[in-house]
């Protein structure tokens, strides 16, 4: 019998990041989309970024934690917005964030070769997995995998963006985009997820939902 891989509380890690993902990306995004129509371009990225700033603004003065999530969306959004209200052109607005997803990709794969996959590095800082579980061959297997794949897919990511940047209507972009970007990620996930489990079922080795997160050291 292989030993065991053990999983933390993944429904707590959700129902910890849920509302900061609405908070941070949802919320801004519908009122981008919602407001576009009815002010414009340039009122809609006011709008969206008066959202962002206004979040941070509360839980300052409430003394709450702003989540790292709501901070990194924030800054991206001022510098997106600067651009495109300083060039008064959508292609920049949208071009940024495509250039990131490229930069992303690349870093993923890059990170393969180095002995570090990008994917373990993320998942260590959200998930406490416990000392067994990090060194398990099947683990590094998975994050291997899961970076190679994360890179292809970003990359993809980017090349469908930009096309609809320079052939769809701004609204058009912006729907599809909401979209693709979750489904790369959910099929990126997902088909690891799934080598994943069939590599567990052939070598045996159980795979244990941990009832509590595992304490990390201090």
């Amino acid at each position: 019998m292989h030993s065991p891989i053990v999983i933390p509380n993944v429904r707590a890690v959700i129902r910890h990041a849920l509302p900061n993902v609405i908070e941070g990306k949802v919320i801004p995004l519908l009122l981008f989309v919602g407001f576009l129509e009815l002010v414009g371009t340039v009122w809609a990225l006011l709008v969206a970024l008066g959202w962002s700033l206004a979040t941070v603004g509360f839980r300052k003065a409430t003394r709450r934690r702003v989540p790292g999530l709501v901070v990194l969306s924030t800054a991206a959004l001022i510098a997106k917005t600067i651009a495109a209200l300083a060039t008064g052109s959508m292609v920049v607005y949208f071009l940024q964030p495509t250039v990131t997803t490229v930069v992303v990709g690349v870093t993923f794969l890059v990170s393969i070769p180095l002995g570090n996959p990008l994917a373990q590095k993320l998942a260590y800082d959200v998930f406490p997995f416990d000392d067994a579980t990090k060194s398990h061959p099947l683990m590094r297997q998975f994050f291997v995998r899961l970076s190679l794949l994360w890179s292809f897919t970003s990359l993809v990511n980017a090349t469908i963006t930009i096309w609809l940047l320079f052939t769809q209507s701004t609204t058009t972009f912006v729907l599809v985009k909401a979209v693709l970007g979750p489904a790369t990620g959910i099929f990126t996930v997902g088909s690891t997820f799934l080598w994943f489990w069939a590599k567990l079922s052939r070598t045996g080795t159980p795979l244990v939902w941990a009832r509590r997160s595992v304490p990390t050291p201090v």
